[in-house]
């Protein structure tokens, strides 16, 4: 095996190479626009961060860097020889992430620290060299296929252990270029390493580059694109916010990667999780907003799924059961929600999916009225909500389970009944969905951008600036900007109390600009624009600044 990539090595490195200087002074993309398309149908898939160093629960190679060298001695040396994950179990983590409603799966296959989950002749340092002995990469790719998901590999061209057999300090940023005489067969074990991945496990769909931006992160792409030119390469060619989510809708590709915790390995002590209803919402937004989202499990050190883990994922699988048409093979809406209503669009069978969140205490067969004011119903529209007949509510022969609706001047007026019983209790936290077909906007929405803010020439206050760049069918609108501190990498995903400013009147489109009372100085914010149509508000994206 060995012998044929040397061989295949050989063969395209001229042409890479000179891809490679084709390119030298912009960002190489060569994915091709039908399989990017292919991608956005995708809508959601399993991140799986997984090493041997998940034995200590801590965070996934990330603790070599600043460490004594003692410490990196017994890690990478003595760690490995204890690693045996016995109880990984692919054809269960594929099964239960197609029933999530999950159309792909992206595995770890080297992560920062270097150590390879296959069967590499690139390095000792390598799951070969391990209690379990086997090539779990493989495992994984046989699996995931025969459930019919999308084959994914994440890699990392960084290596720390590279760099410690070499004598470099261990770390992400260097202060001075790497000298050459290490550099090139960095990059040779680099493009080696994605030469195997590319050539021993059959056609691979999707692969994710993190870290090694530059010479490193540009030769893998060139190489993964030369020997399989339809893959999709996400981070490291289209938007990959992580923790995150944007603010605004994107028709562009973008895929969102978020941990069920605060860590992306398995955290065992002093973790918190998100809510199985949090993911769902972070899911519905994701896809109103046109991306994919990319929610990552950290196995245990045996291979098995924590049980926290699991247990959000069958949340989520039992929602998608119910709901799934409503976040698969859909597009963005004319906006992406009304406050708490969130929106997915199927345009060729003109039906709009109207996703009702934080209604955390809605009784099963209570009725509840829901103005929708961006849909207009036509003569052939039917409403219904989705899993249920709207012909029953258990054990409540007298209750009228069916939908109503009424189209008025100021929006589509829907009268319905939360019927289904999920839970035998039957209490259900998580949205609920109206499929409304045959449908219309009912308005042209302004657009308004956030610009980023700035201190006035007085010094002591902060400006917020927004441009209106559509007015929509509108002739007046309101404008202002929400505001909130920034509560960290992880923690945005929780943080939901906006603070609000004075708003000023728009007849066009143009910058406006607001100085709001903010007291606090030396804390760093996030910002929204927002306009007040007369039937709704309409955001731009969120900005970080610092005061």
């Amino acid at each position: 095996m060995k012998k044929i990539l040397l061989a295949l090595y050989f063969l395209c490195h001229l042409s890479v190479v000179q891809s490679q200087e084709k390119n030298q002074e912009e960002f190489l993309d060569l994915n091709k626009n039908e399989r990017l398309e292919w991608f956005q149908k995708l809508g959601f898939g399993m991140f799986i961060h997984f090493s041997f160093d998940s034995q200590l629960g801590i965070v996934i190679s990330h603790s070599m860097a600043g460490a004594s060298d003692d410490y990196l001695d017994r890690f990478v040396n003595e760690l490995p020889k204890s690693f045996n994950p016995k109880d990984f179990s692919p054809e269960e983590i594929a099964g239960l992430a197609r029933l999530a409603g999950m159309k792909y799966i992206v595995f770890t296959t080297k992560h920062h620290s270097g150590f390879c989950m296959w069967d590499t002749k690139t390095t000792g340092f390598n799951i070969m060299n391990t209690p379990y002995g086997k090539d779990l990469l493989a495992e994984y790719v046989d699996a995931t296929r025969k459930a019919g998901l999308a084959t994914g590999f994440y890699y990392s061209p960084e290596d720390f252990n590279f760099l410690y057999e070499n004598g470099l300090q261990v770390r992400r940023q260097f202060p001075d270029p790497i000298p050459d005489d290490i550099m090139k067969p960095y990059l040779e074990l680099a493009e080696l390493q994605c030469m195997e991945l590319m050539t021993q496990y059959g056609d691979i769909d999707i692969i994710f580059f993190d870290g090694g931006e530059g010479p490193l992160q540009e030769k893998c792409k060139a190489v993964v694109w030369e020997l399989q030119p339809d893959i999709v390469v996400t981070r490291g060619a289209i938007k990959t916010p992580e923790q995150t989510l944007p603010g605004i809708v994107s028709n562009e590709p973008w895929e969102s990667c978020i941990t069920m915790g605060t860590q992306w390995a398995w955290k065992p002590t002093n973790e918190e999780y998100k809510s199985g209803t949090r993911l769902i919402e972070i899911l519905i937004e994701t896809r109103s907003k046109g991306g994919n989202l990319l929610l990552n499990m950290g196995p245990k050190p045996d291979g098995s799924l924590p049980e926290e883990q699991e247990a959000n994922l069958r949340e989520i699988a039992a929602w998608n059961f119910i709901n799934y048409e409503a976040v698969e093979n859909v597009i963005p809406w004319v906006l992406p929600n009304e406050e708490n209503i969130w929106f997915t669009w199927r345009p060729e069978e003109r039906t709009v999916y109207a996703i009702l969140t934080r209604i955390p205490d809605w009784t099963r067969g209570e009725r509840k009225e829901i103005i929708i004011r961006s849909v207009k119903a036509t003569k052939n529209t039917e409403v219904s909500v989705l899993g249920q007949s709207g012909e029953l509510v258990e054990y409540q022969p007298a209750t009228d389970a069916r939908t109503y609706y009424e189209q008025k001047e100021e929006g589509l007026y829907v009268s319905c009944v939360r019927a289904q019983r999920i839970y035998n209790n039957h209490k259900w936290h998580n949205p609920i969905v109206l499929k409304i077909t045959n449908a219309d906007p009912a308005l042209a929405p302004p657009v308004v951008s956030t610009s980023p803010a700035f201190i006035t020439s007085q010094g002591n206050h902060i400006a917020l600036k927004g441009e209106v760049i559509k007015t929509g069918d509108a002739k007046q609108l309101k404008a202002g900007f929400q505001y909130r501190e920034y509560a960290g990498f992880v923690e945005e995903l929780y943080s939901d109390e906006w603070k609000e400013t004075e708003v000023v009147e728009i007849t066009g489109t143009g910058e406006f600009q607001i100085e709001p009372d903010i007291s606090k100085q030396g804390r760093e914010y996030q910002v929204r624009a927002f306009i007040d149509h007369p039937r709704l508000r309409v955001f731009g994206d969120i900005v970080r600044f610092r005061f």
